[in-house]
């Protein structure tokens, strides 16, 4: 999503961070397969994990999760709040169906890294095009 907003030139409007709703990997660098196959597609993932906070919630206008167990827990975390706006990342790739996540691969072959990352390139060009249309 960060290449695609800054071949965009949309930096200083879109404001990128990734957080996961457990503590368990905060501190740690992406799986060094998912960096293996994003730096295959020239593209670095250097963040590290960070958990999604109350603060969050107050910072973004959009939230996207992977599945429905991350569905349920930011739902929970924004409770009654119209905002931010909670949606499965795959709901932006019009080919996806309806409620598509996106796997783990953490336990496949390496292989899932790259069918995953070619979820998230699609659904991501989905998100920029929402974007661009929001005021």
């Amino acid at each position: 999503m960060r290449a695609l907003v800054r071949a965009a030139g949309l930096e200083d409007r879109i404001t990128i961070e990734s957080a996961g709703t457990g503590a368990w990997h905060v501190g740690e660098l992406p799986d060094p397969r998912s960096r293996a196959a994003a730096a295959r597609r020239g593209l670095d993932l250097c963040s590290r994990a960070q958990q999604l906070t109350r603060a969050d919630l107050d910072r973004f206008d959009l939230l996207l999760v992977m599945d429905a167990d991350n569905l349920r827990a930011v739902r929970s975390l924004v409770g009654a709040r119209t905002t931010p706006e909670v949606r499965l990342l795959r709901s932006f790739d019009p080919a996806s169906p309806v409620d598509a996540h996106v796997p783990d691969p953490y336990y496949d072959a390496d292989d899932g890294f790259e069918v995953v990352l070619d979820l998230c390139e699609r659904a991501c060009a989905g998100v920029l095009a929402y974007a661009r249309s929001r005021p």
